[in-house]
């Protein structure tokens, strides 16, 4: 006698899908715009907490970052929060920078914890790390992480802010979604760049969804959201003063530029064989910083 099992394995993991109850309702933005400072760094550490970090680590180590939650496919949501962790941590912790890609790797674990369904194990993060870090090591500053940051992991991030304002502008839906995925990788940019690290986060969201219309060109043709309407109505949305988010906007669209103009190596050029094209499993090398 055989069993048959018809039984399929799910394609993909299942996300949750934004509330409406939630997205419509005026307090839920309100309260977000009262609590979103509470989550900032305390300070510009550059300045008075770190000795051993430059902002060019940071900059490395949040593209290594970044590279990790997108060959993973995490949520959005997962590396602006990581990112927060690290900014918050290196705010009122003077950290060596041989320490810096750990830290990276548990504000990963946590991020992905708090936003995931099945979040990053420790073992699998050290493997990004080239094995630089060891899985009982993550675990014991994922303590430490935790303590510095008061075990308050629930901060605001600009992807809170993006369903908000995208359901105040009048884009067919379709448009819609094309404006909310450029927007987020807007700020996944803003992220990388320790210039927006002090921007509240509504900030970042409002002037990323501009920068999106912009750069998609949506605003042409629609007289009722054209120039300076635009901005003054995504102020408006999120209380944010004009000048500012013009400031922001234009910021953003200085980042992009810049790392477009980044070229990488040429096709032709095969100095690198494929042996060290393949050599590691952590897709940015940031072993640099950790000499």
């Amino acid at each position: 006698m055989e069993l048959l099992c018809c039984e399929r394995a799910a394609a993909a993991t299942r996300r949750a899908a934004p509330d409406p109850s939630l997205v419509r309702d005026e307090r839920v933005l309100r309260n977000l715009l009262a609590v979103e400072e509470r989550y900032l760094p305390s300070c510009s550490y550059f300045k008075c907490v770190q000795r051993d970090i430059q902002p060019f680590m940071r900059r490395m180590v949040a593209t290594w970052m970044l590279e990790v939650c997108e060959e993973q496919k995490c949520e959005e949501e997962v590396f602006p929060l990581a990112m927060n962790y690290l900014d918050r941590f290196l705010a009122v912790v003077p950290t060596p920078k041989c320490h810096l890609q750990l830290l990276g790797a548990v504000c990963i674990f946590l991020a992905s914890k708090l936003k995931e369904t099945i979040p990053l194990t420790a073992e699998k993060l050290c493997i990004y790390t080239d094995n630089s870090v060891r899985p009982q090591e993550l675990l014991d500053w994922e303590l430490v992480v935790l303590g510095k940051l008061k075990w308050n992991l629930a901060a605001i991030t600009p992807h809170d802010f993006i369903e908000h304002i995208l359901r105040k502008l009048p884009f067919p839906r379709d448009k819609v979604l094309l404006i909310q995925k450029h927007a987020q990788s807007f700020i996944a940019l803003c992220a990388t760049d320790f210039n927006f690290a002090m921007y509240p986060p509504s900030m970042i969201a409002t002037g990323s969804v501009g920068a999106a219309v912009c750069g998609l060109q949506l605003d042409e043709g629609e007289s009722l959201l054209s120039g300076d309407v635009l901005t003054e109505l995504l102020a408006k949305i999120t209380n944010t003063e004009v000048d500012c988010l013009k400031a922001c906007q234009e910021q953003i669209e200085s980042v992009l530029v810049s790392n477009l103009q980044e070229v990488p190596q040429p096709p032709g050029d095969a100095s690198k064989t494929m042996d060290e094209l393949d050599q590691s499993s952590t897709p940015t090398d940031v072993r640099d910083i950790n000499l």
